[in-house]
Parts: structure tokens; sequence; C-alpha cells
């Protein structure tokens, strides 16, 4: 088995290495959104066409605004620097798409396909942060779908 040591006076811990670690398959319940909060989004958002299977963003693209995954499916995918799949998990209608890196102000950390189909808006960085300061208690749901998407994200790694 290969793996990665760290080890100090206090410390000795050994990874499996990335070739040794399976793929996860988080829920795909975690992105999606309460109906008020998709109600709220969807007055500022613009629709996108998805006649074919399309790309809405890239990993580590510069996060211009989040997607509503209103009807249909989308696929979220995860890969290594050197192209290895790490996850992938099917969005379901409801889902909030790109949130985490909207919110962080960091590039998106996944890959979002939306399929042939599927009814999606988008909703840019500016009217989201207008819409967040316009309602605190949309940003109090919004909270709630980043910490499901990390619940869901730590019980996948320890599967």
């Amino acid at each position: 088995m290969m793996a990665l040591m760290f080890e100090s006076s206090s410390l000795n811990i050994s990874l499996p290495s990335f070739q040794e670690r399976p793929s996860v398959q988080p829920d795909s319940s975690a992105f999606v959104a309460d109906p008020e909060l998709i109600r709220a989004l969807e007055t500022r958002a613009t629709p996108v066409k998805c006649d074919a299977d399309g790309v809405l963003f890239k990993q580590d693209d510069p996060a211009v605004g989040v997607y509503i995954l209103q009807e249909g499916a989308a696929t979220l995918t995860m890969t290594s620097h050197d192209g290895q799949l790490i996850f992938s998990v099917n969005a379901v209608p409801g889902s909030l798409l790109g949130l985490p890196a909207l919110v962080s102000d960091k590039p998106y950390s996944l890959t979002a396909t939306a399929l042939a189909g599927a009814k999606v808006s988008f909703v840019s960085r500016e009217h989201f942060l207008a819409l967040v300061q316009s309602d605190p208690q949309l940003s109090l749901r919004m909270l709630q779908v980043l910490a499901a998407e990390v619940r869901t994200a730590r019980q996948a790694l320890n599967r």
C-alpha cells in the first residue's frame, strides 16, 4: 500500500495515496434549495438554453453566478489535476449549481453540465449579492444549502 506519511513527535498519520481512494458519490439532495429561495432567485434569473448537453461552468473557471436547475438533470463532476475523476453526481430539480464558489469568491470547484432538455436559469454575481443584501432570511436559507453540501461531502468521504 502506497501511503503519504506525516510524522512529528506527537502526530503519526497515514493516508491512502490518491490512486487507492475510490471516487466518492455525494448525495444529490444536498444541492437542493427550499422553494422560497428558488422563487426569490428566479426573480433575478435569466433562462439558459439547453437544447443539447452543455457545460454551464468548468472546474477552476472564475465564479460569475449561480445556476438553478428547474427541470431535467445536470451532472456535477470533479477531477484531479491529472484528469482522474474524483466524483460525479447527478443534480436534481431545485439544485443550486455553483453556490459555494459564488459565496466564497473562488473559482468553481466542479464542472456542471446540463443535460439535453434541462430547464436552467442563471443569476449573476451582482444580482445574487443584491438579493442577499435585500433579504437577510435568504442568507440563512443559502447557508443551509451550503451546510448540506459540506455535510454530504464529509459523509461521502467517510464511506
